[in-house]
């Protein structure tokens, strides 16, 4: 995933001038040397910016990709034929089918216990709990006490939801009646296509959560830009922008992108919005993600470009005042938007620094 950063830049430029192994006044002369004789002659840099008092940012850009939360599948809870699945894009909500195995459907209900057993009259545990709430949700459990016990009232509330959906009424529900998953579904894909043998634990739908969210990644020596809970604006698609934070930063660092060439490592992140419901757009769409970053006030930076490697070590710029110019040793801070913050050598806010002619 390519990355814009005013940070990234400065680091490449930094890394380019140590390397190139600059000399004090060893600006390269863009011109080709037309009527730049004089400047060479007086030491003088091609030409000339501003050091500058004011407030810097660290401020960045991260190119990322909008999709929704929560990716898992679904699993058949029974074998036969795949006859009916919800289609791409469909939205469930509790209740609502997710596919059916030999025309006989199976429906979502909302729990983060796995639907990994057939429930009956005596069993007890969090998915006895779960499929209660649901069915209180419902309108199904009048009467039902909301626990981890599976009772004759638990079966009398399961007879009655089978009732509503034309079902068998045997007071026992399994995985091929219902399947669990903390939240309402969006169908991204499907992964079995009608007609085809399933059997228990083949997978039949990949879904997401129903809120949108963001992922990019950064490189991992930028990675401290963005904790989790850092606030961030997104470029939306159509143009809107949105308020959101960083929910999750991932743990392992691993080249990304189709660029065999490119094996830098890089941390994944995710962005929730403040609010999900205004945002809006075609899932994996393109997004610019904006970094708050740092900001430092009242501190004097110049330009980039304005730093020489200095032959002893650490850096420097050059000074330009009354037709000469004078090497100025400078301890560099923090960099944004194009500038480093310096200091040191008597600088002051209105000097002119040496910069390669654009």
């Amino acid at each position: 995933m390519k990355r814009r950063t005013a940070i990234g830049s400065a680091v490449v430029a930094l890394l380019a001038i140590a390397g190139g192994g600059l000399a004090v006044s060893g600006f390269a002369d863009a011109d080709g040397g037309k009527g730049s004789s004089d400047r060479r002659d007086a030491g003088l840099p091609p030409a000339t910016a501003d050091v500058e008092r004011g407030d810097l940012s660290s401020a960045s850009q991260a190119d990322g990709t909008l999709g929704y939360n929560k990716e898992r599948k679904v699993n058949a809870g029974g074998a036969g034929i795949l006859t009916w699945s919800a289609g791409s894009g469909d939205t469930i909500s509790r209740d609502g089918r997710l596919y059916e195995v030999n025309g006989v459907p199976v429906r979502l209900m909302y729990g983060t216990e796995p639907m990994y057993r057939s429930l009956k009259p005596g069993d007890k545990g969090k998915d006895v709990r779960q499929l209660e709430e649901n069915l209180t949700a419902l309108g199904y459990g009048s009467g039902l006490a909301v626990d981890d016990t599976y009772t004759d009232g638990t079966a009398a509330a399961v007879k009655r939801w089978q009732k509503a959906h034309d079902r068998k009424q045997t007071g026992r529900v399994g995985p091929d009646q219902i399947a669990f998953s903390p939240g309402s579904v969006r169908v991204k894909s499907a992964d079995s296509a009608v007609g085809d043998q399933v059997a228990p634990g083949k997978p039949v739908l990949a879904t997401t959560g129903s809120e949108r969210v963001v992922r990019f990644s950064l490189e991992v020596a930028d990675a401290k830009l963005a904790k989790a809970g850092t606030k961030v604006t997104v470029d939306l698609p159509d143009g809107s922008t949105a308020e959101g934070r960083v929910s999750s930063v991932g743990r392992t660092a691993k080249p990304e992108g189709d660029d065999p060439a490119d094996k830098t490592p890089k941390i994944p992140l995710t962005v929730t919005f403040d609010d999900p419901g205004k945002v809006d757009g075609f899932d994996q769409s393109p997004v610019t993600v904006n970094l708050t970053g740092e900001t430092k006030e009242n501190v004097l930076s110049v330009p980039v470009n304005a730093l020489l490697a200095l032959p002893g070590g650490g850096y420097g710029v050059q000074v330009v005042e009354h037709g000469k110019a004078r090497q100025v040793p400078v301890k560099l801070g923090m960099f944004g938007q194009g500038r480093v913050e310096v200091s040191g050598g008597g600088l002051r806010a209105g000097m002119k620094v040496g910069v390669p002619k654009v």
